[in-house]
Formats: C-alpha cells, structure tokens, sequence
C-alpha cells in the first residue's frame, strides 16, 4: 500500500502573503523614481529646475507614504509676517525692531514685530495688516506691533500696544482660531471679526479706555473680564483696581451726501446739503468737513440744531465729513462715519463720454477695473484719480481694500471740455 504525504496532498491550495498599503506605495514610488532616474539619463538637456521639482515630488511622495497611517495633520509654527501702511498724513517716525533710530514712514517701509510706529501733532497714518485687520492712529500716538504671525492654516495672530495716544481698529472676518488683541494701560481687548473699536491711553492723565463702535469683545485686565458690545466702553486708570463699564451714545448715521458720491457742478460751485438720522436726545449737532480723512485740519466745523445744513463755498475736489450729536449737558457723542464726496465741474451742454468697462475681477478685498474711455480723459474710481491713461484710452486700477459686505464702486470719466460719463457697480466682499 502506498501513502501520500500530507504535504503531496493533490488539491486545491491557497497561499497567501500579506501587502500593506504602505508596501504598495513604496514599491510604486520606487518604480517612479528608476524611470525619472533613466529619463534624466536619457535627457540631459532638462533644465536643474526641472530636476528639482522631480526630487521634490518625490520627497513629497515619500513624506505621504510615511503618514499614511492616518496621523492627524498638525498646525504648524506661527511665521513673522508684515504690515504695511497704506495711508499717511503729516509727520510719522517707524523704529524698527532692529535699529535704535527713527526713519520716516514710508510706503515701502513694512512692519513687523517688534517695530514701534509714532504720529506727530498732525501726523496720521492707517496701518493695514495681514489678517485685514487696520489701525488708524491718530495725531500724537505711538503704538507697538507686539503680534504679527500667521501658521500653515492660515490662522493669523496679531497684537499691538497702544503706548500713547489714540487708535481706531477694524477686524475683517478672519480664520476661526486666529485672534485679534490690542493692549493699553495693563489691559487686553480681543475682538471678535468684523469688529470696530476706538482705544485711547492718556498717560499724563493717567486715562485709559476701549470702547466698541459695532461688534464684540473681551477686555481682560487684573483677573477681571469685561464682555462689550456696540457703543459700550470701559475706561480704569493704572490704579484703578477694577474697570468701569458705560454706555455711549451713539452718534447720527450719515445720509447725504452719500459715502464716494460724485456731485456735478456748473460754472460756479453750488450749495451742498448735508443731512443725517436724527438722534433722541440729542439738542444740537456737530459738523465737520476736511480735506483728509484723518481730519487733522478742517474746513468746516460747525453746530446746528437740525439733522441737516446747507454749505456753500466747497471748490472742486474731494472731501470728508462726519458729524456727532450732542445733548442738554453739552456730551458730544462718538464720530460718526466718515463720508467722501467729490465735487467735480461739468460743462452746461456737455455730453456723456465713452466709458467701457470690462468685467471686474476680485482679489480678496481688492476689485480689479479695467476699461476704455476717450483720449485725453480723466478717470476717477471711488473720487480717487486713475494714475495712468494710455493713448488709446485704455485704463487699469486696482481699488484699495474693501470692507465686508456690499460696497458700490463709482466710476467717472471727464474730458476737458466738462463731458461727463459715470458708471456704477455694487460687489459683495465675503
């Protein structure tokens, strides 16, 4: 009798080895790596570029592999990155970080961490940051950017010290898990996105206080936390043991003329009306005009009784305004909005003028114009001037930042002899 070994058995038998998902990858990117390896050989004249960007893929290919088994994706380290000013009137010094000596504000010049920014008796300067958050500081302020950083998801950090003087901020809507803090006085104010607030520190006085124009926040100082919200402020001293919350009153909303309004005028220039919301309680207004919107110098600076006023002797150009209310105690509320207008001449039997625009484009907060007019015309966006026109009439502007929601950009084009064409667009910023 024979027997069959056990191992001899005739049949069916499965085998199998086992390939993890790592292994398969591997051995793919090995493969890739050969091929791209005789590619090269084989053509020698690819450019280094080239094969940079080939060693890259494949590092990357390997750092994915090696992840593969499912690590949660880290945030990374915050980076140092720049502010730059977008806006300056008068006198204003920067001391970089690095350096024990003051230079001009310019432009060009950025900001970062660490760097210390002063306004003389009429020097203005608005300062605009990563995050889209902006500081306009005011006449006689020194501020220091302690904060300015953002990581590979984008979430930004930015802090300034408020050492002197008076600041107005605004927070556009930001990452989630990005924050936004000014400190005065011992004291920190986060804001919540798209918010607005106006901090002023008055060492001489020992006077010290945030106040919220829309939005909300926390200010945190000596273990107490205060929440405000639209039109509320605290203000403490540097002994002050706690701080004091008030409400303010808010001021008139701006009606007329309407914020980057055009107003046409032939041969000389007529009365404007201005006009707001009425305010309850209020006995009396204030109204100021300026060439600037810092309103460092003024034209107009007048008080009426009613919620609004005629004002005659406005030449041609552009200009701001804004108004507070006062009540019976002679307690001027908060800075309204600031409106600008500009006043522009226009022949008596002018026609309108060619104005094309293409479709604009967005970059973020800045709109993209482009279009055609006729030769030898101005163009005006928003009552700022177009720097260049070229000899065909072709023309291309990139607008300044613009907050969120809905905004309307007017655009005007004039000719020498008072020909007139104004377009308007309305844009969502998200």
């Amino acid at each position: 009798m024979a027997f069959v070994s056990a191992k001899n058995k005739q049949g069916i038998h499965i085998a199998w080895k086992t390939v993890t998902y790592r292994s398969v990858m591997l051995a793919i990117s090995l493969v890739v790596l050969v091929l791209l390896g005789g590619v090269r050989l084989a053509f020698p004249q690819f450019t280094s570029n080239s094969v940079k960007a080939v060693n890259n893929l494949a590092s990357n290919l390997l750092e994915r592999i090696a992840g593969a088994a499912g690590n949660p994706v880290k945030s990374g380290p915050m980076n140092s990155v720049q502010a730059h000013i977008t806006a300056l009137d008068g006198t204003v010094r920067v001391k970089k970080s690095n350096s024990n000596s003051w230079v001009a504000a310019d432009y060009n010049v950025p900001l970062e961490k660490g760097d210390v920014v002063q306004t003389g008796s009429e020097g203005m300067a608005k300062i605009v940051f990563n995050d889209g958050t902006n500081y306009t500081v005011k006449q006689d302020s020194l501020i220091v950017i302690e904060e300015n950083s953002a990581n590979d998801q984008q979430q930004t950090s930015v802090t300034v010290e408020v050492s002197t003087g008076t600041v107005d901020l605004t927070t556009a809507t930001y990452v989630q898990g990005s924050k936004s803090t000014v400190v005065v006085g011992g004291a920190t104010a986060s804001l919540a996105p798209e918010s607005a607030a106006m901090v002023q520190n008055n060492p001489k006085k020992d006077q010290q206080e945030i106040l919220f124009r829309k939005g909300s926040g926390d200010v945190t100082r000596n273990g107490e936390t205060v929440h405000l919200s639209d039109w509320e402020k605290v203000s403490f001293g540097s002994k002050s043991p706690t701080m004091a919350k008030l409400k303010e009153i808010g001021p008139p909303t701006p009606i007329s003329p309407a914020n980057m309004m055009p107003i046409f005028v032939s041969g000389e220039p007529k009365p404007v009306e201005f006009s707001w919301t009425a305010m309850a309680n209020a006995v009396g207004y204030r109204l100021r005009i300026s060439r600037n919107p810092y309103f460092s110098s003024t034209l107009v600076d007048r008080k009426v009784n009613t919620p609004d006023v005629i004002v005659s002797g406005l030449s041609e150009g552009a200009y701001y305004w804004m108004v507070q209310s006062y009540d019976a105690d002679s307690k001027e509320s908060v800075e309204s909005e600031k409106n600008r207008f500009t006043i522009i001449p226009k022949g008596k039997d002018s026609i309108a003028i060619n104005l094309e625009l293409e479709p604009m484009v967005q970059h973020g907060h800045v709109i993209e114009l482009t279009g055609k007019t006729e030769i030898g015309a101005r163009v005006m966006v928003n009552g700022r001037e177009v720097p260049v026109i070229g000899n065909d009439g072709k023309f291309h502007y990139f607008t300044p930042s613009l907050p969120p929601g809905e905004s309307v950009i007017t655009i005007t084009a004039q000719n020498s002899k008072g020909g007139v064409n104004t377009q308007q667009k309305k844009v969502v910023i998200q």
